[in-house]
């Protein structure tokens, strides 16, 4: 039976409450490592789009590279500079091949 532990946020410095059921939450989902921020810094965070995976807003663009599908001849664009050695599909013709 987990207890609740008082941690301190690495960002602000704030103590917090890492509670029993946060812990057994943790548990259940596989996490190995405790929160290393209190609540407050890790919304603030999220909500800046700071961490872990990136949320598409500060993504580059994907350089796209022009290509004719070898299935049905209409004109793509394919996320990869095609070197002519292999086929290359419209998303249509992928979805079908799949």
């Amino acid at each position: 039976m987990n207890e609740d532990k008082t941690l301190t946020c690495r960002d602000c410095g704030a103590e917090f409450v890492f509670t029993a059921a946060e812990q057994d939450f943790y548990a259940e989902k596989g996490f190995t490592n405790e929160p290393g921020r209190c609540p407050a810094c890790r919304a603030a965070r999220k909500q800046n789009n700071g961490g872990g995976f990136r949320r598409g807003g500060d993504r580059p663009q994907r350089e796209m590279h022009t290509a004719v599908c070898a299935a049905c001849g209409v004109e793509t664009q394919v996320p990869f500079r095609p070197t002519g050695d292999r086929p290359v599909f419209c998303r249509d013709c992928f979805s079908k091949n799949r």
